[in-house]
């Protein structure tokens, strides 16, 4: 019988605000846990794709999201108890500041107990640090703060007059030096993918590993105190955000779905790949940039990624583009989702200001608009049922056909991205995140054996 209840050591990496060093440092403990013999599991807070790559990479074990608005608290308790069975280690890193979004990282943390360590750049400040760190610790009751990483310390000098102004019971837990030799690169959209630097990032994460070790405050290489995590004891995916319990039933059972995955198309959620198999689909992979031909399946589903960075050998590879097209007239599935829906349109404009041909399975052009874009969670709102996702895209459409939906903003009461539908496509600016409704995920994949 399994157990309801386990216990393991966890910490919740969160910071004041965005670009303080969460990743780096969580990738950093990840892997330095992970050369001691330690299975660490990590999760990452919100819609992301690029980070639980990295985070991955450190800790050699799959990373996924916990994000309560956009799959419920039960989901997310499941998910942290099946880690602490297995795991000698959860660290979870959050997003944007400590308490920003609803929920926010705070909101997380408190709900399961996770005890949080707040990564700060002290660059510039000693006390005030102190003070800052002091301030998010007794914002809230509800949530325990274990210490202060000092961040981009320049000095022992520096770090002694940062823990002389910390209260007692705010330690702090580590000071780690200026290093750009274990910072993680950048793209335009975020963090480059992690296929694409994987040896470098390797030579980052050892570096890092020795950074912490140089730290004279070692409250962060011991392992955190074990908290209690517990089973939800049903077989159910809920989300208390919407009142939606659904069964997870075989609604997929022997269907295929192929996924675009290669360098230009690799924005998937390991949970929506999780939860279509939940559902009995079969999912194979195949590469519009390199592959002629489709592999043999019941629907496609072309997630985002950076189609623009590779238009070009997209536009060129014709034997794909034919393929996807000819699929697409049997009123099959496919769902499309950001970067998938720009090579859905007619032509895509890079960043060069060429255009190049796309797949013409939807009306409209795609063009790169430099650094302004949309971001924001938003539920797909359409006639197989609601489903919760994201928007993150610095591109627009243009001459698109009748939306047959739009977003629901999570905050806002404008109309948020469209959302097309044509024979048995779905096409949209809007990231998915498919366990926050299974049965309206199976219809747009069913698309051709709907009633």
């Amino acid at each position: 019988m399994t157990a309801s209840v386990v216990h393991c050591p966890a910490l919740f990496l969160t910071a004041p605000a965005s670009n303080q060093g969460k990743t780096t440092i969580t990738a950093a403990l990840a892997r330095y846990f992970t050369n001691q013999g330690k299975v660490v599991r990590v999760f990452k807070t919100g819609p992301d794709y690029l980070d639980p790559q990295i985070l991955a990479q450190a800790s050699k074990q799959p990373v996924e999201q916990l994000d309560i608005w956009m799959a419920g608290d039960d989901y997310c308790q499941d998910k942290l108890f099946q880690a602490a069975q297995v795991a000698d280690l959860i660290l979870v890193e959050g997003a944007m500041g400590m308490f920003d979004g609803d929920p926010s990282s705070a909101d997380l943390a408190a709900r399961f107990g996770i005890p949080m360590a707040i990564v700060m750049d002290v660059k510039g400040m000693a006390q005030t640090a102190a003070a800052l760190a002091t301030g998010l610790a007794n914002f809230r009751d509800d949530v325990h703060v274990a210490g202060l990483i000092a961040n981009r310390c320049g000095s022992e000098r520096h770090a002694e007059l940062i823990r002389d102004a910390l209260p007692e019971n705010l330690p702090l837990l580590a000071t780690l030096k200026r290093d750009e030799g274990i910072t993680l690169p950048e793209r335009h959209l975020g963090l480059v993918q992690a296929d694409e630097v994987k040896d470098e990032l390797e030579i980052r994460f050892e570096a890092a590993v020795e950074w912490l070790k140089e730290t004279k405050d070692t409250g962060l290489l011991e392992l955190p105190k074990a908290i209690v995590f517990y089973s939800i004891n049903k077989k159910v995916s809920v989300n208390k955000q919407t009142d939606a319990e659904q069964t997870i039933e075989q609604r997929l059972a022997g269907k295929i779905i192929a996924v675009a995955k290669d360098a230009a198309f690799s924005f998937i959620y390991d949970a929506n790949l999780i939860a279509l198999q939940s559902m009995g689909a079969k999912v194979v992979f195949f590469s519009p940039l390199k592959d002629q031909t489709l592999p043999e399946a019941d629907a496609l589903w072309l997630p985002g990624g950076y189609p623009e960075l590779h238009a070009k050998a997209l536009s060129d590879n014709t034997a794909m583009r034919q393929a996807i097209h000819a699929f697409y007239q049997t009123g099959k599935g496919i769902l499309a989702e950001c970067g998938g829906m720009l090579y859905s349109l007619n032509d895509l404009t890079d960043l060069n200001d060429d255009c190049y041909p796309m797949l013409g399975i939807l009306e409209g052009q795609g063009a790169m608009r430099g650094k302004r874009g949309c971001q924001g969670m938003q539920t797909a709102v359409i006639p197989q049922g609601d489903i919760r996702g994201h928007a993150h895209h610095r591109s627009r459409s243009a001459n698109t056909p009748e939306p047959v939906g739009y977003g629901r903003r999570q905050r806002h009461p404008a109309p948020g991205e469209a959302i097309y539908q044509q024979k048995g496509l779905t096409a949209s600016y809007l990231h998915l995140f498919f366990p926050s409704n299974l049965n309206a995920t199976a219809k747009l994949f069913l698309a051709d054996q709907q009633d």
